[in-house]
């Protein structure tokens, strides 16, 4: 499985990651990006890592578990 984090100190809140994947990634109250699972699935790999790419911060990283 692969598991995405984001660095809330590099997030800026551009939102990018939910324009991307929406399904994995939502924004807090202070405008930062959240990851909404543990777990990627295979089938939203390619999205998990459109997303990553989008960010201007780099913010989000994606490890194989």
């Amino acid at each position: 499985m692969i598991r995405a984090v984001i660095d809330a100190d590099r997030c800026e809140g551009h939102a990018r990651c939910v324009a991307r994947a929406p399904e994995l990634f939502d924004v807090d109250d202070e405008g930062k990006s959240f990851v909404l699972t543990g777990e990627i699935p295979p089938e939203l790999a390619g999205a998990a890592a459109a997303a990553a790419q989008a960010c201007p911060e780099r913010a989000i990283f994606l490890h194989n578990d």
